[in-house]
């Protein structure tokens, strides 16, 4: 049985709220930012998590195709 396309991925940042460049940027660099205060506290393993985090939302972000998130935002 196969799911339906429309079916929300777990970790799927391709929607219309992060359209706003600012909005993306604030949301690879606030997890980057917090490993620091992790690391400095002496927390290694929340850090690495923050970094992966933040790494991971760069990455979504920068493969996204935003056309076609617009448009998606302007047909609802």
């Amino acid at each position: 049985m196969k799911a339906p396309h429309n079916r929300p991925k777990l970790f799927d940042l391709a929607v219309p709220f992060f359209l706003p460049v600012w909005r993306r940027v604030l949301a690879v660099v606030v997890p980057i930012l917090w490993s620091f205060v992790e690391f400095n506290n002496g927390h290694p393993f929340w850090g690495l998590i923050f970094v992966g985090l933040g790494s991971i939302a760069a990455w979504k972000f920068w493969t996204a195709d935003w056309d076609a998130v617009a448009a998606m935002d302007k047909d609802s």
